[in-house]
């Protein structure tokens, strides 16, 4: 089994909810919210954010709006819609859980190894 394969999985399993939380306060267009991913070591590439944007859209937890760049063309910037800050209110309680749960269960398992 190849350990980079599981860990790719895992930052997969937790990306929706690091996309709606950098949205949280504040409105974002997708190269600034890739840019918060890999400041945290998020190993994410634009192939996987783009689609993701999309599906959160479809699924109503996200609206865009274009902006006019003094840099460049039109930016797509990203919302939260009130689905969203719902459903990433829920996400936070169940990563609050799944985070205590791991705890508890990876402290156990080390100190039953000692």
């Amino acid at each position: 089994m190849k350990i980079e394969n599981t860990k790719a999985q895992m930052r997969k399993g937790v990306l929706e909810y690091c996309i709606l939380s950098i949205l949280r306060d504040q409105d974002k267009y997708a190269s600034e919210i890739l840019k918060t991913l890999k400041d945290a070591k998020m190993l994410v590439v634009e192939g996987t954010i783009y689609p993701l944007l999309t599906r959160l859209k479809n699924a109503g937890l996200l609206n865009y709006r274009w902006e006019e760049s003094t840099s460049g063309p039109p930016r797509k910037y990203y919302t939260l819609t009130d689905t969203g800050k719902l459903f990433l209110n829920e996400l936070s309680s169940t990563w609050e859980e799944l985070h205590n749960a791991v705890t508890i269960v990876t402290s156990q398992n080390t100190s039953n190894n000692e």
